[in-house]
């Protein structure tokens, strides 16, 4: 079975990349596409890449640094990347790539992280950030937009599948798409072996830092309460801001390894979440270390942090304001006996590699399955993939 994997863009390794390694380890021999690859040969390594095919706009120069601005040109891009060979797609898309031209003898699922937010439910928030809500740019921005979300519903219609991280993107696909999605949450890499690490006294915060990642609010309510400490890690264009914001117990970390984030996330009384993410994976991998999440009630959070008792790991604020995640932060402080490292592992290990790589061969096995039961013309390989899959000699047999 010849199988094709095509991933938006390559530039930085992040969550939704961490994803695409999973499934190059479910698809070992799949060739990769994707719009343009600026990483790094360690970045490569990371995510399991051996060689990679790109676009036209692979030749611009500077590309990972300016290809916010050459988004007019990427519908066009991945439509002109030839698949035609291959029987099994599948795009990792949380921008264009589901949008690659399959024909009736392939079968195609998108695992879809997010439809496009900047050109739907952010776009006001996108054109805020970007100074653009008056004048003749904010035209220009909002008629692109506009386009850009017909083309989006049109090659929505192109996948066979669509697969969503979780159930606040299902949601979405549904609103914008029309279409619904199976939930299958993305992979987090969970330790086999982990050292009880003695807590401190600090809490902890982890991200990109830019401004929808609402770091800015959590070192806001904890320089109100100087009898708390707050230690930030990751590196972004807020930085300097956060830095000249903080009082003097808000520590930053900058840049950390993988080891020493999970040390950070171990030894910390609770990890603090102020975003609204589509899933959010460092809410996991901080659980995954046996420590609880204090998570801004909106979005995947909900779907990965238990607050109810018992075996709860977590709890939520309901507004992204200093003064709600004080509160609560103050209402953890009062109840932090009643969380425990057994509950937060238990509960990361829902979204474990092993599972992820499961389900996605199962699902895909499936669907090859459903779209033979109509169609006739697909490769006796990939009926032969899908007989193997757990789950679908079921539907064979009947």
């Amino acid at each position: 079975m010849r199988v094709a994997v095509i991933h938006d863009w390559l530039y930085v390794v992040g969550g939704a990349e961490r994803v695409l390694a999973d499934i190059l380890k479910c698809y070992p021999d799949a060739d990769v596409f994707t719009l343009f690859d600026a990483l790094s040969p360690e970045g490569h390594r990371q995510i399991g890449l051996k060689t990679v095919k790109t676009s036209f706009l692979h030749k611009f120069p500077a590309i990972s640094r300016l290809h916010r601005m050459l988004l007019p040109l990427m519908p066009l891009a991945i439509e002109q990347l030839d698949l035609s060979e291959y029987d099994l797609v599948i795009s990792s898309s949380y921008a264009v790539a589901k949008g690659v031209l399959t024909g009736p003898n392939q079968v195609h699922v998108a695992y879809v992280h997010s439809p496009m937010r900047y050109a739907w439910d952010l776009q006001h928030e996108y054109l805020r950030q970007s100074k653009m809500v008056w004048g003749l740019k904010s035209m220009l921005a909002r008629l692109f937009l506009g386009r850009m979300r017909i083309w989006d519903v049109r090659t929505a219609h192109g996948p066979d599948a669509m697969l969503a991280n979780s159930a606040f993107v299902a949601r979405r696909i549904q609103k914008i798409y029309g279409r619904k999605a199976t939930v299958l949450n993305p992979p987090v890499e969970i330790a086999a072996a982990r050292a009880d690490t003695p807590r401190g006294n600090y809490f902890f915060a982890a991200s990109r830092l830019v401004p929808y990642k609402n770091i800015h609010l959590i070192v806001e309510a904890i320089t109100k309460a100087p009898d708390l400490k707050l230690v930030v890690a990751g590196t972004g264009p807020e930085e300097a801001r956060l830095k000249a914001m903080a009082g003097p117990n808000v520590e930053f970390k900058g840049f950390v390894s993988d080891a020493e984030m999970r040390a950070l996330m171990a030894g910390a009384r609770a990890f603090i979440f102020a975003a609204e993410e589509d899933f959010g994976i460092v809410p996991v991998e901080a659980q995954a270390e046996g420590t609880p999440v204090i998570a801004f009630g909106r979005g995947g959070a909900l779907e990965t942090v238990k607050s109810d008792v018992p075996g709860r790991t977590g709890m939520f604020f309901d507004t992204p304001t200093p003064e709600a995640i004080l509160a609560s932060v103050r209402r953890f402080i009062a109840e932090e006996a009643g969380f425990s490292r057994e509950a937060c592992r238990a509960q990361a290990e829902r979204f474990s590699s092993e599972r992820f790589r499961t389900e996605l061969q199962r699902l895909v096995g499936e669907e090859i399955l459903r779209v033979s039961e109509t169609y006739p013309g697909l490769a006796p390989s990939m009926l032969a993939y899908a007989r193997t899959r757990n789950g679908s000699s079921a539907k064979v047999a009947e």
